[in-house]
C-alpha cells in the first residue's frame, strides 16, 4: 500500500508539473484542462490521480522561478501597470484586480481580471462605447461558496495587446469576497491604490 500511495503521490507530482509548463509555455488558462492533457501526456488516465489546482499553481510558480524568473518579473510590471491604466479608467465603477496578475502567476496568455460594481451592468458598456472601445459581452462563472456557482455579465475587450475582463458584480456584493477556484478560499482582490503600491515595490 505504501508502494502504491508513493507512485500515485509522484504521478500526481509529474501531472502538476506538465500542466504547469502547458499554462507557462503554451497558455492553457483552464487548470483542469491542463491537467488532463498533462495526464494524457503522461499516458495516465486523465480523471484520475489528477493533482489539486494548488498543486499545479505552486508547480507554475516553481516553473516560472526556475526557467522564467527575469522575463516574469518584466511581465507582471508590465500587466499590473496597464491593470492601473484600465482601472483608472473604470474608477466610477470601483474596480478591483483579481486573479493571475494580482497573485505573481501571470502569463503572456493570462486576462487581466477586474471586479466592477453596480447595479445596472450596461452602465459599463456605455462606458466603453463613449470611448470608442469595441467590446464582446459574455458571462463568468463565480462561487460564493463551495456548493454554489452563479453566472455574472462580464465585457471582454484588448488593451495594449492584453485581454481584459470586467466580472460585473451588484453593488450591494462588494464585500461578498467569492472563491478562487485555485485555492477554495477567499479569492485576493485589490484595490487601485494597493496595484499601484505593487508597483511601486515590485517584487
Amino acid at each position: 500500500m505504501g508502494s502504491q500511495n508513493k507512485s500515485s503521490s509522484r504521478l500526481r507530482l509529474e501531472i502538476a508539473q506538465v500542466a504547469a509548463r502547458f499554462v507557462a509555455v503554451d497558455g492553457i488558462n483552464d487548470y483542469l484542462v491542463a491537467k488532463r492533457k498533462a495526464a494524457r501526456y503522461l499516458g495516465a488516465n486523465p480523471d484520475r490521480n489528477l493533482p489539486t489546482n494548488s498543486e499545479v499553481e505552486q508547480a507554475l510558480v516553481d516553473y516560472q522561478n526556475l526557467f522564467q524568473s527575469s522575463q516574469q518579473k518584466q511581465l507582471l510590471l508590465s500587466m499590473r501597470r496597464k491593470s492601473i491604466k484600465a482601472m483608472r479608467f473604470l474608477d466610477r465603477f470601483t474596480p478591483r484586480l483579481v486573479g493571475p496578475v494580482l497573485t505573481g502567476t501571470a502569463t503572456l496568455h493570462s486576462e487581466i481580471i477586474i471586479h466592477l460594481f453596480l447595479d445596472e451592468p450596461e452602465q459599463v458598456g456605455f462606458h466603453l462605447d463613449e470611448h470608442g472601445i469595441p467590446y464582446a459581452c459574455c458571462q463568468k462563472s463565480i462561487r460564493f461558496n463551495m456548493n454554489e456557482k452563479v453566472n455574472l455579465p462580464a465585457y471582454r475587450f484588448i488593451a495594449e495587446d492584453n485581454t481584459i475582463l470586467l466580472v460585473i458584480f451588484p453593488e450591494r456584493q462588494k464585500n461578498l469576497i467569492p472563491i478562487s477556484s485555485v485555492t477554495n478560499k477567499p479569492m485576493q482582490r485589490a484595490s487601485l491604490q494597493q496595484v499601484e503600491t505593487l508597483v511601486k515595490d515590485p517584487l
